[in-house]
């Protein structure tokens, strides 16, 4: 169930590369519980708003507030720690490591185990290595891909790789999972697959915020979408209103027809 109190409030960012301002003045919040869309045509700053969330980029102005505290720039693994997690739109997998293993790596910010632990392997590391294989293999069966644990995910379908990519960022326990473009190349099957699948993460108590060039997909599965143009918030709301927007209509949609 979506709480009203907001997750993450976007304050007028802003992002500068040398003379191109890539953001400017984007202010928005994502309410716990909630599945929240971002949309926008190519170069309107969907993925650059998403390397400001997540650390990777600075935000050049503004800043925001995530579960309670104040973030203006801050490294990905402080973010990761703090419970945002995400997905890029081009896949990043351990080619050569198995599923599960992937899984496992992603298990590596919530662990306590430090060098010592590792060398000595005392009964406290094992316990932990033992409950980490566990919990990634649950999140396995949950992505729908238990199966291929021990398969390396350079051998895996393209769908089970995009799947895979979610259950490492779920490893995290994220409050809030940010996805970039999680259905990008995939069939029509695959992408219902996917939709049923991100339905149920609001249940497991995280937040999802989705960009996606699939804008069925994106009116079919998300609670409130926003829409970027040009580095800026031309429109927010619920999906219906947002389709029947004249700026996103203008701006992305096409005509009113489509």
């Amino acid at each position: 169930m979506t709480d009203m109190k907001p997750l993450l409030r976007l304050s007028s960012i802003g992002k500068q590369f040398g003379g191109l301002s890539a953001l400017s003045d984007v202010s928005l919040h994502i309410r716990r519980g909630e599945i929240y869309g971002l949309i926008g045509p190519n170069g309107a700053g969907k993925t650059t708003l998403f390397n400001v969330i997540t650390g990777l980029y600075q935000p050049s102005a503004g800043g925001f507030e995530f579960d309670g505290k104040k973030y203006q720039a801050c490294k990905p693994h402080v973010l990761a720690k703090a419970g945002i997690a995400r997905t890029f739109q081009n896949i990043r997998l351990f080619a050569n490591l198995t599923a599960l293993e992937n899984v496992m790596i992603g298990r590596h910010v919530r662990t306590r185990a430090g060098v010592f632990g590792a060398l000595l392997r005392d009964r406290a590391t094992r316990s932990e290595e033992h409950a980490i294989t566990e919990r990634s293999r649950e999140l396995l069966r949950y992505v729908g891909i238990e199966k291929p644990a021990q398969t390396l995910a350079k051998h895996l379908s393209y769908g089970e790789q995009r799947r895979l990519e979610i259950a490492r960022a779920l490893a995290t326990d994220p409050l809030l999972l940010a996805l970039d473009e999680p259905a990008a190349g995939m069939n029509a099957t695959e992408t219902e697959s996917l939709k049923a699948l991100l339905q149920t993460i609001p249940d497991r108590g995280i937040t999802v915020l989705l960009i996606e060039h699939d804008v069925k997909l994106i009116m079919g599965l998300c609670d409130r979408v926003a829409v970027l143009d040009y580095g800026r918030k031309i429109a927010e709301g619920v999906p219906e209103d947002v389709r029947k927007d004249p700026a996103v209509i203008a701006a992305y949609l096409g005509s009113g027809d489509e």
